[in-house]
């Protein structure tokens, strides 16, 4: 498959499959004709002197300083070179290509005025595996994510560095490799490659991708602790969520019943308590809740995605150029703050029901901890101390990035987004949530195998995956390679895909 950019259409799944899954692209035909004309227009303006900010004038503080026609010609090199000046460990190659792809679908409306070969460069830069090296620190998300970006377009110069079948290389050396020709930079060019917010949206498109996957294990490991407790099954009937109206929670209730549908708790051949603890029982309305944060969180994306994310901003039709603020990362940065926080309070819920899985007062007749040798064995007390700080740490990540503005360039930039440390620890609030996520799945794994009724087709299956990876806790061993396991899991999302081969989509 080749995903066709024409400047629209462009969905977080594609950024997935591009990003990821190495699909290739191609420019539509229309968007080569649209840029091309964008061009066109930026040259005549340029041929008759009128001043446009990026292309003969200085940028930030130094907007009001007039380049000659010299300075135009050297201007994007230094451009470059100055804003190239990010830090830390190397940003994972998928965030790289998700960048590539969404400044290729900015270019494609034609509004942003830089010559068709910068577009097409990148273009073969993602089907040929030329991804440049990019540090993962330095963008504050306003006037678009320019230090990772500016090392991206040290490649239209033959400079920087970039991965190229696997190996690192001089950006030069991996062009030639690839056998794809530098394209150099005239005007407009450099400001054009990196003044969007495309590094911190492509990530924030991951995300959510990634989110979403681990909101539906979620279901899983609840419909699995669900069992494990006699839970009441009545707050999960569809009539009690469409009457409120909320579309998440209906879609989680649905979710969950599918998992436990057929076995004895769903049949009634189970006794259960009339109402039980809000961590049972109010998780549709929880999770639902996270559901719809994250499909704003989407629409928000997807509209950044499909946008002209530049500055300034070329209209052909009326031969004028606007200079603004499209490259401000706050629509993004502000609904992605809320989507990394849910993930937070979903993995709170999932603490609780293992704690009430472990807890001999609250389990429903389970065993202390799940071990039949309690007092000898500690059976899963641990594993309960291990979410929790990764909870804790959850906690400390999920304060808003939105609102932390630092003022810069001489105040000329005196409000940014901080979009990017909002893309950053969305991660790491993710990465915790498949640790604890996974020690929740393995607690109630362990309480199914002390039960004696059967179980939902999904819950029987996601129990039966679990126990290829991590064994029943017979006796006490080290805890750490099981909760890595379950970690890796869950992350892999084999459960899930097992699952909703036997019981049908969890949408």
């Amino acid at each position: 498959m080749t995903f066709v950019v024409k400047g629209s259409g462009l969905r977080i799944e594609d950024v997935v499959n591009v990003a990821r899954h190495h699909e290739k692209v191609e420019l539509h035909p229309d968007a080569i004709k649209r840029i091309n004309i964008c061009r066109d227009m930026l040259e005549r303006k340029i041929v008759a002197g009128e001043i446009m900010y990026g292309v003969n004038t200085g940028i930030g503080e130094f907007s009001e300083v007039v380049l000659n026609d010299d300075q135009v010609k050297e201007f994007q090199k230094y451009l470059i070179y100055n804003h190239a000046a990010g830090i830390g460990d190397p940003m994972p190659l998928e965030y790289v290509r998700g960048a590539m792809l969404g400044r290729i679908n900015v270019h494609a409306h034609g509004n942003s005025g830089s010559r068709l070969e910068i577009t097409q460069t990148l273009v073969d830069m993602l089907n040929k595996g030329v991804t440049p090296y990019v540090c993962q620190k330095g963008s504050v998300g306003a006037c678009g994510d320019l230090a990772p970006m500016s090392q991206i377009a040290l490649l239209m110069m033959g400079e920087g560095k970039a991965y190229y079948e696997g190996e690192l290389l001089e950006g030069k050396d991996a062009l030639a490799k690839a056998g794809i020709p530098i394209p150099g930079l005239k005007a407009r060019d450099g400001l054009a490659t990196i003044n969007g917010s495309n590094v911190l949206t492509a990530m924030s498109a991951i995300f959510l991708y990634d989110a979403n996957n681990w909101l539906k294990q979620a279901e899983i490991a609840t419909a699995m602790s669900l069992e494990a407790l006699k839970a009441n099954m009545k707050p999960y009937l569809p009539r009690l969520h469409e009457v409120r109206g909320f579309a998440g929670a209906v879609r989680s209730a649905a979710a969950i019943r599918k998992m436990v549908a057929g076995g004895d708790l769903d049949e009634g051949r189970v006794k259960c308590k009339v109402q039980d603890a809000y961590s049972m029982r109010s998780t549709p309305q929880v999770i639902g809740a996270a559901h719809d944060a994250l499909k704003y969180a989407r629409s928000q994306v997807e509209i950044e995605l499909n946008g002209v994310g530049d500055n300034p901003i070329f209209f052909p039709e009326e031969n004028i150029q606007l200079s603004g603020a499209n490259f401000q990362g706050s629509p993004v940065s502000v609904p992605m703050d809320m989507a990394g926080y849910v993930i937070t309070m979903v993995s709170v819920l999932s603490e609780r029901r293992m704690n009430r899985l472990n807890n001999p007062a609250l389990s429903v007749g389970l065993p202390a901890f799940l071990t039949k040798g309690a007092g000898m064995f500690s059976g899963l007390m641990l594993s309960q101390y291990t979410a929790d700080m990764q909870i804790v740490e959850q906690r400390i990540l999920s304060a808003p990035a939105s609102i932390q503005s630092i003022p810069a360039a001489a105040d000329q930039e005196d409000f940014v987004s901080m979009g990017m440390n909002t893309a950053i620890k969305n991660f790491q609030i993710l990465d915790n949530a498949y640790g604890i996520l996974g020690i929740e799945m393995m607690a109630a794994a362990q309480a199914l195998d002390f039960r004696e009724y059967s179980f939902g087709a999904g819950v029987t299956k996601a129990k039966e995956i679990i126990r290829k990876y991590v064994d029943f806790l017979e006796i006490d061993r080290p805890l750490y390679n099981d909760h890595n396991a379950m970690k890796a899991l869950v992350k892999s999302c084999e459960v899930l895909n097992e699952v909703e081969k036997t019981v049908g989509s969890l949408e």
